[in-house]
């Protein structure tokens, strides 16, 4: 039973954060734990969200407690999003390496982990800003996520700024974009790039690049991006690699907005188009880079 731990935003009203990762995950058939960074009444892009920033000693609790309850042994993914407090970065590295070694500890030479043998798949979203409004957290939190979780990161998923901020390099052109991506010296998922007009997701590891892109869809709603990220997670988790796992995830966000749009919808439709995301309504196709 696939099983993944999320420390990521719980937002009451709006399809973002942990909230959007959950849903997606349980729909592929994995169970999922999130421990929420911080608890709003609604996306900060609204207006004022209400709520506030979880405590870091109580995230560090409820990481103790899971932890306590023998399931670090039984994690098979780690996703973090976005982080209130750089002591919240800190307490997920730590529960990463906790994790990871729980895997260890519990693998046997038979039991097939859906990555990688014997270990949890760590994937991180670094939830840092966007074009052109820049940085919304502190610079001590993206200073944070860079030095404590890129580094334990097996996936890392940013949008363009956001892989242009980590890497100090101009984003100008595809061979940029892909030049930057490579520096990070790990699998990347990079969403929000522009090409030929159109909008482009790439995925890059090693020598292997693919670059899905779409159309620009009009008024999409917030949390796209970890709708992205998770859908290629658990594509991934589930067998797929990672060429169609990037089609896949690609055509089931679009198919979302799309339904959005339709419904007149400010939020993603996550429960109510499920059929959407299971049985997208665009066929894209990956070009190697």
């Amino acid at each position: 039973m696939p099983l993944a731990l999320l420390i990521s935003s719980h937002v009451a009203a709006s399809t973002v954060g942990g909230g959007a990762s959950a849903p997606v995950l349980n729909a592929a058939g994995i169970d999922s734990m999130l421990v929420p960074t911080v608890l709003y009444g609604r996306h900060p892009g609204w207006g004022a969200p209400g709520g506030g920033a979880v405590a870091s000693g109580l995230v560090q609790s409820m990481l103790d407690a899971i932890e306590a309850q023998g399931l670090y042994a039984g994690i098979d993914l780690v996703l973090t999003g976005y982080f209130a407090d750089p002591a919240q970065v800190f307490a997920a590295a730590g529960a990463i390496d906790a994790v990871r070694e729980a895997r260890r500890g519990e693998a046997g030479a038979n039991e097939p982990d859906r990555i990688q043998q014997g270990r949890a798949w760590i994937v991180v979203d670094p939830v840092l800003g966007d074009a052109p409004d820049g940085l919304y957290v502190a610079p001590q939190i993206a200073l944070a996520i860079r030095d404590q979780l890129l580094p334990r990161a097996d996936l890392v998923t940013p949008n363009a700024f956001e892989l242009g901020h980590l890497t100090g390099r101009p984003l100008t052109d595809p061979g940029s974009m892909l030049r930057a991506a490579r520096a990070l010296e790990r699998p990347v998922l990079v969403t929000s790039l522009p090409r030929r007009g159109r909008i482009g997701v790439m995925y890059c590891d090693g020598d292997e690049a693919w670059m899905v892109t779409h159309e620009r869809c009009p008024h999409a709603p917030k949390g796209t991006g970890d709708v992205l990220t998770a859908e290629f997670a658990a594509a991934r988790l589930g067998g797929l690699a990672p060429k169609p796992a990037l089609e896949r995830a690609v055509a089931a966000t679009v198919s979302l907005v799309m339904r959005a749009n339709e419904l007149g919808s400010r939020e993603l439709p996550l429960v109510a188009e499920i059929a959407a995301r299971r049985d997208p309504l665009v066929t894209l196709e990956a070009e190697a880079l």
